[in-house]
């Protein structure tokens, strides 16, 4: 049985069209609905009956919406309570979490944005009360990996069946995807745990050195060479060996690289001894190795020895569904640094993160989320706390983003303004927390220029 079919919502909302509005759309969508005029009249339903979910406004007359969230908690504390209102400050936004609520959203909201916060709303209330009611699960543990989208899941899988094994992996992925991470994952669940990983970022160290970083180099060898030095594979005797963004490597670099893979030898600069080491090979790139190789730049044969198992790491935007936990992952660990009182971000605030295409994917979110946490003076994240400079750009209307040639048939030019001027309209209403002055002040046009599009849309 679904959620929708056992839920009991009440409404309290002391706008008649706003009241009927919900109702109509929460019992379209299943949901058992109860409606009040106003917060007496709530209170007086809460004293009789017991709800799943609450939504009330927050401003209205002699018992407002944090009167209403106060009830709630006092007569059955298990309630989930959202509250809804185009006048409320982030103040308002912070008391109301101290006070219990589970979210505050701003007037004017999308319907789909409401249907998603309840169902979440109500996902939450029901997962908490199967956690008291039952022991909880043990899950598999992957380092630092987190994610729970079908995607993630496939990565885990592969992680778990090679970790046991001495099989060379290329993992593929964007910049930020997370790659040194699953190398790391299937390193600590390997029988070399308790021998080092050893990362080296091909990209990072001068041409010039990287042979000697590598392979060590013996004493004279080179003007500076005043000692022995052991190289990166020495050090990673018996463990493993992460090769980060391999593709940057010079093909003469290449080549030696490829005999340490074939015969697990090698020899230090200006030595002549063989040296063998016993170490797994997990390499990394962002770029297109195949198509590399087709162009010449990277061995055919050196990606072959390295591709035996490819594991393929998701862009974010591929899993939208993760960016929650991610995000709540990354507040919670920069609260703790910082020593801040900061335990959840608001929905509207996730809302934007989730429209976000996030081209520098997990390291991107992870750094969105820093800052937020940095900047933020209170115990919620808002979406004014977010650096929106760059989720400004990504939640532009597409008819702004994307460079459209006129089409041969024709278009519309009237209707496509309309839907340009709706998604700016929109979105400063947002931005602006249901203020219409404040949205106004970021499209640039006076307070009754923007009432009358809003009428109109």
């Amino acid at each position: 049985m679904s959620i929708s079919e056992t839920a009991k919502i009440l409404v309290v909302d002391d706008e008649k069209s706003m009241r009927e509005f919900l109702d109509i759309m929460l019992a379209k969508e299943g949901y058992h609905v109860t409606s009040a005029r106003d917060g007496e009249e709530a209170c007086r339903i809460l004293e009789k009956d017991t709800f799943d979910l609450v939504i009330t406004d927050i401003r209205m007359k002699t018992i407002d919406g944090l009167g209403v969230l106060r009830k709630v908690k006092e007569v059955n504390p298990s309630t989930v309570v959202v509250l809804i209102s185009a006048f409320a400050t982030a103040e308002t936004a912070v008391e109301a979490m101290k006070e219990g609520a589970y979210d505050y959203i701003p007037k004017p909201f999308k319907v789909h944005d409401i249907k998603r916060i309840i169902s979440e709303a109500l996902k939450s209330s029901q997962s908490a009360v199967q956690a008291d009611a039952s022991p909880a699960k043990e899950r598999l543990h992957f380092g630092s990996l987190i994610g729970e989208s079908l995607q993630m899941r496939k990565v885990y899988d592969l992680v778990q069946r090679v970790s046991g094994t001495k099989t060379n992996i290329l993992i593929a992925g964007e910049s930020g995807t997370g790659k040194e991470l699953v190398a790391r994952a299937i390193h600590n669940l390997s029988d070399r745990r308790d021998r080092p990983i050893v990362v080296i970022n091909c990209a990072g160290i001068p041409e010039n050195l990287i042979e000697s970083e590598l392979f060590g180099f013996k004493k004279g060898a080179f003007t500076g060479a005043t000692a022995d030095k052991e190289g990166l594979f020495g050090v990673a005797d018996g463990g493993t060996v992460f090769l980060d963004e391999i593709g940057e490597l010079s093909p003469v670099i290449q080549v030696k690289l490829l005999r340490v893979i074939q015969d697990r030898t090698f020899t230090a600069v200006g030595g002549t001894d063989v040296k063998v080491v016993d170490v797994r090979f997990i390499a990394a790139s962002n770029k297109d190795l195949e198509a590399e190789v087709i162009d010449g730049n990277f061995r055919e044969d050196l990606y072959f020895r390295l591709n035996v198992i490819p594991i393929d790491v998701p862009p974010l935007r591929e899993r939208e569904g993760d960016i929650p936990l991610l995000a709540q992952h990354f507040l919670e660990k920069y609260s703790l640094e910082m020593g801040k009182d900061i335990g959840k971000i608001s929905a509207y605030a996730m809302s934007i993160l989730q429209k976000y295409p996030f081209p520098g994917n997990v390291r991107e979110l992870e750094n969105i989320v820093e800052r937020s946490v940095a900047l933020e003076t209170s115990n919620i994240v808002l979406p004014g706390s977010l650096t929106l400079s760059n989720l400004r750009m990504g939640s532009q209307p597409a008819e702004i983003r994307e460079k459209r040639s006129l089409d041969p048939k024709g278009i519309e030019l009237d209707k496509v303004m309309a839907e340009i001027e709706k998604g700016y309209v929109t979105q400063a209403m947002e931005m602006a927390k249901g203020s219409k002055q404040r949205a106004a002040d970021l499209l640039g046009i006076n307070l009754r220029s923007l009432r009358y599009r809003l009428e109109k849309l």
